[in-house]
C-alpha cells in the first residue's frame, strides 16, 4: 500500500475510531498497526510486514486465514442470499448447521438457539434457565439467581457481566448488574485456601457444595468456563473438578451452564472442553471459533428437558421471547458448516493432540526463565504468568505493564500476541505447523527475557553459564 494511503488510514483511525479495551489517549500517540490481509497462520500489515497470529485474532481463527474451503462456502452462499430472518422463517444453512452441532456436541444436548456472539449466547442461557424453572418446576423454589466463579469472564453485556468475576471489567457498572453468588475458582498457583494440589483433594469444591446445599431453592444455575478460565489468565482447573461440579449441580437441582465460547472447537484438544471428562451440561454457550474465525455467530445448546419446558399452547405464553436481527444468519451458518467439515476431513483434532504435545515440549525450557512463575497449558491455550520473584510468587505491579511490554517486543520479532495483565497468552490457530509453533515460542521466550532481564543481568547469567562450562 502506498505511503499516502497508509498515512491517511492511520489519521482516520485516530480521528474516527474508538477501539475496544483500549486507552485511546495512549493509542493516538503512535501510528496504529493496520492489518490488511492474512494467509494461514500469518497476518500482513499495510506495509507488507508479516506477523504470526499468536492469539488467533482474539481466539477465533481455527483453520488459519483464507482457508480455501471456508472462502468457497461464503462465496457460494453469497450467490444465493446473504441474510433472511429466522423469526417465522428458516434457511438451509441454519438447519444443516444445527444438525451438525448436535452431532459433535456432548451427548444429551439436542437443540440449538442461535445468537450473535459469546456474550449473547450466555445471556440466552441465563434467561432460559430462569424461565425453565418458572415453567417446568415452580415447586423447586423461586430459582432466579446464579452461582459463578470469581475471575470468570462471560462477556460484556449486562447479564454476562452479572455472572462474571473480574472487577476491572464490571465494577463501574455494578448498579446495572443483578446479584449473583461468587465462589473461589480452582486457581492452584495462587490457591485462595493456601493449599497445594493434589494433597488438597480439591478443597475448593467445599464452598461450592455449601452454597448449593444451603441456597439451592433460589439458584437457577451455575455458570462455568470448563477446564480453563480464559480471561483470568488461562487458569486451568485440576482433573476431575468439572465432573464434581456436574455431580453437585445434579444433586441439588441446579442447571449447569457451560461457557465454551473460548474453549470450544478444538482449543483444548477435544471439540469441546466438556468432552475431556464426559460431562454434559444442561446449557452450553458457544461462539468465537464456531465459524472458523470468519463471521460473528454464536449459539446456545440445550438438552431436550430444557427445550420441552418451553412448549405449550399459544395463550400459555411459554414461548422464549428472545431473538436477534441476524439470528441464524445464512452466511455465518454456511461458513460454520464448512469449518466443521474441515475438522472432519483434515482430522484437525488428531493433529491438535499431536501439536499440543509438541507445544508442551517447546514451552518446557521457558519454565527456567527467572520471571516465569507458572506455565499453564490446556491444548492450544497457553498462559505464562510473569512474577517479580519466583520464590514468593510476588506479582509485578500492573502499572509496570510487563505483559504489554512483552507483547510489544514480540511484535518487533514478528509475533502478534495480547496479554492478560501479567500473563502472556499464546493461542495459535489449530492449523499451525511445528515450525510455526517453534517460532512463536522462541519469540515469546526472547521477549520475556528482553523485558524482565536487564542487559547487565543477562550478561552476568551468560558469563556464569560459560564459567560453569
Amino acid at each position: 500500500m502506498a505511503t499516502f494511503q497508509r498515512d491517511t488510514l492511520a489519521l482516520w483511525d485516530r480521528t474516527y475510531l474508538w477501539h475496544p479495551f483500549t486507552q485511546m489517549q495512549e493509542w493516538v500517540r503512535d501510528s496504529p498497526l493496520i492489518i490488511e490481509r492474512g494467509q494461514g497462520a500469518y497476518l500482513f500489515d499495510t506495509r507488507g510486514r508479516r506477523y504470526l497470529d499468536g492469539v488467533s485474532s482474539l481466539w477465533v481463527t481455527v483453520h488459519g486465514h483464507r482457508h480455501p474451503a471456508l472462502d468457497r462456502a461464503i462465496r457460494q452462499q453469497l450467490s444465493r442470499i446473504a441474510h433472511s430472518t429466522l423469526l417465522g422463517l428458516s434457511n438451509p444453512p441454519a438447519i444443516r448447521l444445527a444438525r451438525q452441532l448436535i452431532r459433535v456436541a456432548p451427548k444429551g444436548l439436542t437443540r440449538v438457539f442461535y445468537s450473535d456472539d459469546g456474550s449473547t449466547a450466555v445471556e440466552v442461557a441465563l434467561k432460559m434457565a430462569v424461565q425453565y424453572w418458572q415453567q417446568r418446576a415452580p415447586r423447586a423454589g423461586p430459582k432466579r439467581t446464579f452461582v459463578c466463579l470469581r475471575l470468570g469472564y462471560h462477556g460484556d453485556t449486562v447479564g454476562a457481566m452479572s455472572v462474571g468475576g473480574l472487577d476491572l471489567f464490571q465494577k463501574r457498572f455494578q448498579p446495572l448488574l443483578f446479584p449473583s453468588i461468587s465462589v473461589e475458582p480452582p486457581y492452584c498457583y495462587r490457591c485462595p485456601l493456601d493449599l497445594t494440589y493434589p494433597s488438597c483433594a480439591m478443597a475448593c469444591l467445599e464452598p461450592v457444595e455449601r452454597v448449593l446445599q444451603q441456597r439451592h431453592r433460589e439458584i437457577a444455575g451455575l455458570v462455568i468456563e470448563p477446564l480453563v478460565q480464559a480471561a483470568a489468565g488461562i487458569v486451568t482447573a485440576p482433573p476431575g473438578y468439572l465432573t464434581r461440579i456436574r455431580e453437585l449441580c445434579t444433586r441439588y437441582e441446579v442447571l449447569l451452564i457451560a461457557d465454551e465460547v473460548a474453549t470450544g472447537f478444538g482449543r483444548t484438544g477435544r471439540m469441546f472442553a466438556c468432552d475431556h471428562e464426559g460431562v454434559t451440561p444442561d446449557l452450553m454457550a458457544i461462539g468465537k471459533g464456531l465459524t472458523g474465525g470468519y463471521l460473528p455467530l454464536a449459539a446456545t445448546l440445550v438438552t431436550e428437558k430444557i427445550y420441552r419446558a418451553f412448549l405449550g399452547e399459544y395463550e400459555e405464553w411459554k414461548t422464549f421471547f428472545h431473538g436477534h436481527s441476524y439470528t441464524g444468519n445464512p452466511l455465518g451458518c454456511a461458513v460454520a458448516l464448512a469449518s466443521l467439515q474441515v475438522f472432519k476431513r483434515a482430522r484437525t483434532l488428531a493433529r491438535v493432540r499431536a501439536g499440543m504435545a509438541t507445544l508442551r515440549r517447546l514451552l518446557r525450557p521457558l519454565a527456567h526463565l527467572a520471571h516465569v512463575g507458572e506455565i499453564r497449558q490446556c491444548g492450544y491455550m497457553v498462559g505464562l504468568e510473569l512474577v517479580q520473584d519466583r520464590a514468593s510468587r510476588k506479582p509485578y505491579p500492573l502499572t509496570e505493564r510487563v505483559g504489554h511490554r512483552v507483547a510489544m517486543d514480540a511484535r518487533r520479532r514478528g509475533l502478534l500476541i495480547r496479554p492478560l495483565g501479567n500473563v502472556v497468552v499464546l493461542m495459535p490457530p489449530l492449523s499451525c505447523t511445528t515450525q510455526q509453533l517453534g517460532r512463536m515460542v522462541a519469540a515469546v521466550r526472547e521477549s520475556i527475557r528482553a523485558v524482565t532481564d536487564p542487559p547487565a543481568v543477562r550478561r552476568t547469567r551468560s558469563d556464569g553459564k560459560r564459567k560453569k562450562a
